[in-house]
């Protein structure tokens, strides 16, 4: 190998893998990477007195620690002093500013995970340690070196301590509890823990595996010149390290606050969890005369949100009949509040999920809600039980209409097509937002129609009088009106919107929209084959898409004569600038986002709900929050939308 170029092929190696790993925009393909690593690899081992000690194939050890050794930091890692509300802001900000009235501030999000302090010497990754008790960790170098989002080399020669917080994105700690619930492993509660857990394996070749991210948040002993605070981290995020999607320089309580609120509104979005925001003062000689407290910074506090994790007990499980008959069970909890809300149910998804977790009735759980959807149990404290506990059993009988039960491998489904909790769950789905869409309609109303039996079908909706409704509790003139309105709008309305009302098992929104643009009104006419030729369709929903033609074959045709679904004219200027093209909504915009979406689509544009490399176009309007500046890192063009008007 002795035209091979080591110290090039290495470079390009880590730019590769930068790329990939920490922008999340690859510059190579898979095939391409694995080639030149393994040659990489094969000339390190043919020369082992001339590795790179940063090269990427140096970031597992072989070997596993016996135990971890002790590492003192040589600045102490301090805790942050939390505040709750804008009564606690206003008191933080003005005892800063009565001493320092010039003062600016830093913010960004907090992230939940496990801290960590990076010491680099002459430009290279020397020690990694855990916080500890804020003076000595744990030593996890090893670890650290697998964590692809921590450069084993920077460009600054000096010694230097940066800081941040190791984290794992969601959707990474969803598969590694499923993993290890099919192992019969503990689960980990939250990814905070997944987290601080990967980071103490003794065998980094585990903590490869973890798919671990380091975002920096701050920095401990360093000879910088810098008197910014915000200057300083944001070089440090241009030695490679990843920027967090978030971080905004403000000068009054009130930009504090605004930032506050935007991170608060988005947390959902963001891949990993936030528990908080991060607020410091910018100017590193003021940090420097306010000084510490025993145990915190002054220049620095934590902005909590409220906590969306807690724990309670079972007393009792609900079974949930669903449009499709599929059964929920649902936990009934004590009552306990989570982000100022009261809640006293929290679903368990399956029974199989049930006997993986060893979930009983009576046992004290750990429950989380994300946004406003229900909330879900992660796991059971099982040191803290009693005895007195009892197993959840799988039913054998609809707890609505008695008949019998299909017991699947993971579902369990009442096959009864005229169960009342069935009909009452395929009307409510007829109605949403995403079906027909009738103002006036929710699902409250919907079972008090169906209770009072003035619905039992979707076609009786269409039956309904004005004075049927006034003659019930609570309908006065303008909301029977407005209901009366809001069915009769339907008439006309796109094909899409008539198949996802349906309920039909496997098929969504995306779905229907490609069944709609592929057959047209004709797309009741088709057979299993057809649908089986669609991209994206294999044989579960072609299946279940013709099986349900088949079945309701004359309640279709009654639908399509009271509705008249209209098939807009599919754009076939394959040559407009948008067709084809991923496009994301983002912010307040002049329109409903709902026609935007449609308008574009029409325009043969795709419409997606997140933002990524594979994005064309981001159209934003007043109060665009983390899409646009994750837009922005990524350099998606974005287009306002009076820009995206005018350019149309």
């Amino acid at each position: 190998m002795k035209s091979f170029d080591y110290q090039t092929s290495v470079t390009q190696l880590k730019k590769m893998a930068y790329a990939y790993y920490v922008l999340d925009d690859p510059i190579a393909t898979d095939e391409e990477y694995d080639l030149l690593y393994h040659q990489v690899k094969k000339y390190e081992s043919d020369h082992p007195h001339i590795i790179d000690p940063t090269s990427p194939t140096q970031r597992v050890g072989d070997t596993p620690l016996k135990e971890f050794e002790k590492n003192t930091h040589l600045q102490r890692m301090w805790s942050l002093d939390d505040i709750f509300n804008t009564q606690e802001l206003k008191e933080w900000v003005d005892r800063i500013l009565k001493a320092y009235p010039q003062s600016s501030f830093v913010c960004s999000p907090k992230f939940d995970g496990a801290s960590l302090n990076l010491c680099y010497e002459n430009g290279i990754l020397s020690t990694a340690t855990t916080r500890g008790d804020g003076q000595i960790g744990e030593l996890v170098t090893q670890n650290a070196r697998t964590i692809h989002s921590i450069p084993l080399s920077i460009p600054l020669q000096e010694k230097i301590e940066i800081r941040g917080e190791v984290v794992i994105n969601k959707q990474n700690f969803e598969s590694l509890n499923a993993q290890r619930a099919q192992n019969g492993e503990n689960l980990f509660a939250n990814p905070r823990n997944a987290a601080a857990g990967s980071l103490r394996q003794l065998d980094s070749q585990i903590v490869a595996q973890r798919k671990l991210n380091f975002i920096p948040w701050g920095v401990g002993y360093h000879t910088s010149k810098h008197t910014s605070f915000f200057g300083l981290v944001n070089e440090i995020f241009s030695y490679g390290f990843f920027k967090p999607p978030f971080i905004k320089h403000c000068k009054s309580i009130d930009e504090i606050q605004a930032c506050y609120q935007e991170i608060l509104n988005n947390r959902d979005q963001y891949p990993v969890m936030l528990d908080g925001m991060v607020i410091v003062v910018d100017e590193i000689p003021t940090q420097r005369s306010l000084g510490f407290t025993i145990k915190s910074p002054r220049f620095a506090c934590a902005y909590k949100f409220p906590a969306i994790e807690k724990s309670s007990k079972i007393r009792s499980i609900t079974l949930q009949v669903g449009r499709t008959g599929i059964i929920t069970p649902v936990a009934e909890l004590d009552p306990v509040e989570i982000e100022g809300a009261m809640i006293s149910r929290a679903t368990l998804h399956n029974f199989s999920e049930i006997a993986k977790k060893d979930i009983r009735i009576g046992d004290q759980v750990i429950i989380i809600r994300s946004g406003d959807v229900i909330p879900k149990i992660i796991k059971p404290l099982s040191a803290l039980r009693k005895g007195d506990e009892t197993p959840i059993v799988r039913p054998t009988q609809c707890p609505i209409c008695q008949s019998e039960l299909l017991i699947e491998e993971k579902f369990i489904k009442c096959q009864n097509l005229t169960c009342p909790a069935r009909i009452q769950e395929s009307l409510a789905h007829f109605v949403s937002k995403k079906a027909l869409n009738i103002d006036g309609l929710g699902g409250k109303i919907i079972e008090q129609l169906y209770s009072q039996k003035l619905i039992q079908t979707i076609e009786d909706l269409y039956s309904l009088k004005k004075e049927d409704l006034l003659a019930l509790e609570g309908w006065k003139e303008k909301k029977a009106q407005n209901a009366l309105d809001g069915i009769q709008a339907t008439k006309g309305v796109e094909l899409w919107r008539l198949i996802n009302a349906l309920g039909i098992e496997h098929i969504g929104e995306g779905a229907s929209k490609k069944l709609q643009n592929a057959f047209g009104l004709e797309v009741f006419n088709q057979n299993k084959e057809n649908f089986l030729s669609l991209d994206g369709f294999g044989e579960e929903m072609a299946e279940s898409f013709s099986e349900f033609i088949s079945v309701n074959s004359e309640k279709i045709k009654r639908l399509l004569e009271i509705i008249s679904p209209t098939c807009p004219a599919k754009s076939s200027d394959s040559s407009h600038w948008l067709y084809g093209k991923s496009v994301v909504l983002t912010g307040t915009m002049s329109q409903d986002r709902e026609s935007i979406k449609t308008y574009l689509e029409s325009l043969g544009a795709k419409v997606s709900s997140s933002v990524s490399k594979k994005t064309d176009y981001v159209i934003y309007g007043e109060n665009a929050g983390s899409k646009l500046e994750k837009a922005r890192e990524l350099g998606v063009e974005c287009l306002s939308e009076g820009e995206l008007n005018r350019k149309i």
